[in-house]
């Protein structure tokens, strides 16, 4: 699995969203000034991706309004990330990345191991993409409950 750093220019993607539409890094970063906060998680309606989609959706208005556009991105079908949605009341994007190539673009694919099982799948990461597409914060293997805050505090967000 191959990481990317602070600097390095974030992959473009184009993924289908929960609503129906297309995500695209393009198109996020056009109607964010300061950036956005690309995340990755491994599994829709998980406790720990829960925990992590709430808190984002419950610091959504302060990223918005400081400049920041949000999207999520799992390895979920697109059916599943609906019904995410809209049991948690999720309004940012949640893309579909269903054979995993952005997460490997990211680096964000490879083994993980759970209780006794070894298998690959996402690893929770989040990347601030800058205006200029270049990464500004780069953070692997996060933790899902605590994770927003530290960003928030990270980009000065209140």
């Amino acid at each position: 699995m191959s990481r990317l750093d602070v600097g390095d220019t974030a992959p473009d993607f184009s993924l289908p969203t929960a609503n129906g539409e297309k995500a695209t890094l393009a198109d996020l970063r056009d109607g964010a000034t300061n950036g956005v906060i690309v995340y990755f998680y491994p599994k829709a309606s998980t406790p720990g991706c829960t925990t992590e989609a709430c808190d984002f959706r419950d610091a959504l208005a302060s990223l918005q309004g400081a400049g920041y556009a949000v999207v999520g991105l799992s390895a979920d079908p697109v059916a599943d990330l609906q019904t995410f949605a809209t049991e948690q009341h999720l309004t940012f994007p949640l893309a579909s990345d269903l054979d995993h190539s952005v997460a490997e673009a990211y680096g964000t694919w490879g083994p993980v191991t759970f209780g006794d099982r070894t298998f690959d799948s996402v690893h929770r990461s989040t990347f601030v993409v800058a205006p200029d597409g270049t990464l500004a914060s780069v953070a692997y293997d996060v933790a899902a409950q605590g994770h927003v805050r530290a960003l928030r505090e990270e980009l000065g967000v209140a």
